[in-house]
């Protein structure tokens, strides 16, 4: 594994641990109101399509980072549907 993966693995699990805590936050609390259903969903969709050209480019960092994104922003709006 070459330098370059190793640094897009690193900055895609620094990036999509952004996520942890939110989520976290929304299950311990149950409380969603400060979250909108239009950021997820505008994020998850921005996500995809990177992930979609990690696919294309055979690009594994940007696949992984991206797959975990995407899926957190689900999680994110089921706990929204789930507790408001």
């Amino acid at each position: 594994m070459d330098i370059v993966v190793v640094v897009g693995l690193i900055a895609g699990a620094v990036t999509s641990m952004g996520f942890i805590p939110q989520l976290i936050k929304a299950y311990r609390t149950k409380e969603m109101e400060d979250i909108s259903y239009f950021m997820p969903l505008i994020l998850a969709l921005g996500m995809s399509l990177w992930f979609l050209y990690g696919i294309l480019l055979h690009e594994f960092p940007i696949i992984i980072a991206n797959g975990f994104g995407v899926s957190c922003c689900c999680v994110l709006l089921v706990l929204k549907r789930i507790y408001s």
